[in-house]
C-alpha cells in the first residue's frame, strides 16, 4: 500500500516543486514505484518533468470534475517507475467551479484509493496557498512534509501552515501526521544560513530531516531541460542531496 505525502508550504520559491520533483526521481532511482501529482496550476512540475503542459487533455483538473477517473488522467513510465499526474493553469478554476459540490475536500483521496496500492510512494506538489486544493492534498495524505528556505524569514508563516494541517487533522484526515521539515537553497558561504537553520530547529518540535539542499547551479538549470537532478547531472550536489533525502524518507517509512 503506496505511502501518500503532500509537499506544502504556502510560500512561494521554497523549493517545493524541486523537491517534488527530485524527491519523486529519487525514490524512483531507488526502486520504488512512485506517483507525482501535480496539484499547483502552475504545472511547474508537469513541466519540469518534460511534459507539454499546454497540450493535455487529461489532467488533475479533469478529475476533480469527475470528467476523467484518476488512472485516465496518468502519464505511465515518464521514466523508469515513475508516473505522473500532471496539471495545467485550468486547475486555477477548480476552486469555483466546485463551489457546492459535497465533500469536495474529500475528492483527490477517493481518486487516489483505487490506485494507492499500485505504488510505494505518492508524492503531491501543493499550491503555495492554504486553499482548497492543498485542504484536498493535506485530505488525501498520510503525512506532510516541509520545505523550508535558509533565508531570515524562514519560519515566518509556518505556525499557519502547522495550524492548517492541525484543523485537516481534527476535522478531515485524524491520521495525518508531519512527515518532517527538509531545509532547502542552503548556502554554506553564509552564517545566516547556519542560524536559520539551528533557529528552525530549536523552535519547532517537528523531525527534522538531516539531509539539507544546497544552492546548486545544475538543480536550478535541470528543470529547463524537463529532467529530475539525478538524471540531468547525477554527480553534481544536487542529486547526491536529494538520493540523502530519498533514503531518510524510505528509512522513516521502514521503522
Amino acid at each position: 500500500m503506496g505511502r501518500i505525502i503532500a509537499i506544502a508550504n504556502q510560500k512561494g520559491g521554497v523549493g517545493k516543486t524541486t523537491t517534488a520533483i527530485n524527491l519523486s526521481s529519487c525514490l524512483a532511482e531507488s526502486g520504488a514505484k512512485v506517483l507525482v501529482a501535480d496539484l499547483d496550476p502552475q504545472g511547474n512540475t508537469t513541466s519540469g518533468l518534460g511534459v507539454d503542459k499546454y497540450n493535455l487533455d487529461r489532467t488533475i483538473y479533469e478529475m476533480m470534475l469527475g470528467e476523467f477517473e484518476m488512472k485516465e488522467c496518468v502519464i505511465a513510465d515518464l521514466f523508469d517507475n515513475l508516473d505522473l499526474a500532471p496539471s495545467n493553469v485550468n486547475l486555477s478554476g477548480a476552486e469555483i467551479e466546485l463551489i457546492g459540490i459535497d465533500k469536495k475536500e474529500y475528492i483527490l483521496k477517493k481518486a487516489l484509493t483505487p490506485i494507492k496500492e499500485n505504488y510505494d510512494f505518492i508524492i503531491i506538489d501543493c499550491p503555495p496557498s492554504l486553499n482548497m486544493l492543498t485542504v484536498n492534498a493535506l485530505t488525501a495524505a498520510d503525512s506532510v512534509l516541509v520545505p523550508i528556505q535558509c533565508e531570515f524569514y524562514a519560519l515566518e508563516g509556518l505556525s499557519q501552515l502547522i495550524h492548517t494541517i492541525n484543523l485537516v487533522k481534527k476535522r478531515l484526515n485524524p491520521t495525518l501526521d508531519i512527515e518532517g521539515v527538509v531545509f532547502t537553497m542552503y548556502d554554506a558561504r553564509t552564517n545566516l544560513s547556519l542560524q536559520v537553520v539551528e533557529n528552525v530547529k530549536s523552535n519547532l518540535k517537528q523531525n527534522v530531516y538531516k539531509t539539507i539542499i544546497p544552492r546548486n547551479v545544475r538543480l536550478a538549470e535541470a528543470p529547463s531541460h524537463g529532467l529530475p537532478i539525478n538524471l540531468y547531472d547525477s554527480r553534481s550536489a544536487g542529486a547526491e542531496s536529494y538520493r540523502l533525502l530519498a533514503q531518510e524518507v524510505r528509512d522513516f517509512k521502514e521503522i
